[in-house]
């Protein structure tokens, strides 16, 4: 019996001892989740902060636009005829008043001659008569008749020069032969274009201005202008022309803007962008665009305050090149945060280095 005693007595102390380690294991796994959400509570995400102040912005408008030619004429035959000369080639430069091209003139040139030889015989005529005149050998009616003669001899000369420079086309401008019509020998009617005439020392650039924005453009005034075919040029531009008038279809106003082109390589035809200056905000709530967050349609930003992130919604005015103004949602002082925004939701722990 004593022998028994004592088996059940290690027996019970064995068992003792597996249940006090199986609930010791048990309180290990079970502490380790425990201390590891604490843990992931109190870690915070690391942030870029940039404290908001009160800087100037300007309302910048722009809009597109197509260039032209500062002067485009099309040059047309005064008189019918055949060509006989043809000057200039296409991309010359031709300077006002130069000879493009001679409509047969022969006949003009005969009728003209005509004309001068009969204004010089009246001329003639008339001086003789009027020293007789004056020597009181013919009286004042035989010298009224000769200066009248003179006088519609010289209409006549007139009306056949007049003539004949209509067989001679000249260039009514400074410029570039852009496109040449018609070829030497060839058969042409009155007002039929022979030349293309355009001048590209300036360029000319036409935009459509919203009603509410065309209070803000004036004559003369400077403007930014940049050409998509030359990205990295900055130009600048004098406003020309601001109509009175608004297209009925676009309820826009055209505005013409004018551009120094020396080199002439900016060509009509190329797409321009201009800049006009509407106002300047002095003292905006600027912060950078990339700081907003899109929630579902709304605009949000996080700012920070005492290690913890806040979210605001908020509205936005005036975008000027990456910045943009909040006009609700924020307070000069408020700590935006820049970095890591993307990263944090409403009342997270944060850390700004």
């Amino acid at each position: 019996m004593k022998h028994l005693a004592q088996s059940l007595l290690a027996l019970l102390a064995a068992f003792m001892i597996a249940f006090s380690l199986c609930g010791c294991g048990r309180s290990e796994s079970t502490a380790q989740p425990e201390n590891d959400k604490r843990q992931n509570q109190t870690k915070a995400v690391k942030v870029s902060v940039e404290e908001i102040t009160p800087v100037p912005m300007r309302d910048i408008l722009v809009l597109p636009g197509d260039t032209k030619p500062w002067q485009d004429v099309l040059v047309a035959a005064d008189k019918a005829g055949r060509l006989d000369f043809i000057g200039p080639s296409e991309g010359d430069t031709v300077e006002k008043g130069d000879l493009l091209a001679k409509i047969e003139v022969a006949e003009l040139k005969a009728a003209l001659d005509r004309a001068e030889a009969a204004f010089k015989l009246a001329d003639d005529l008339y001086r003789r008569r009027l020293n007789l005149f004056e020597r009181k050998i013919i009286n004042t009616e035989e010298l009224e008749r000769s200066q009248t003669e003179r006088t519609l001899a010289k209409g006549d000369l007139r009306q056949a020069q007049v003539e004949y420079d209509r067989g001679f086309v000249r260039a009514p401008i400074h410029g570039v032969v852009n496109q040449l019509f018609v070829d030497e020998g060839e058969f042409i009617d009155r007002g039929k274009p022979v030349v293309d005439l355009v001048n590209v020392d300036k360029i000319e650039i036409n935009v459509n201005v919203p009603e509410l924005d065309v209070k803000y453009i004036k004559v003369m005034q400077k403007t930014m202008v940049k050409i998509d075919a030359f990205p990295d040029r900055l130009l600048t531009g004098i406003i020309d022309f601001v109509a009175y008038k608004a297209d009925p279809a676009t309820k826009t106003f055209p505005v013409k803007i004018l551009v120094d082109n020396p080199g002439h390589d900016i060509r009509p035809g190329m797409i321009a962008r201009a800049a006009f200056l509407r106002r300047v905000i002095p003292d905006a709530l600027a912060i950078p665009l990339f700081a907003l967050v899109d929630k579902g349609g709304e605009r949000i930003v996080f700012v920070e305050k005492d290690g913890v992130a806040h979210a605001r919604t908020v509205s936005i005015g005036v975008i000027e090149e990456d910045r943009v103004q909040i006009t609700n949602g924020l307070e000069a002082g408020d700590r935006l945060i820049v970095k890591g925004q993307t990263e944090v939701e409403e009342g997270m722990r944060v850390a700004v280095p």
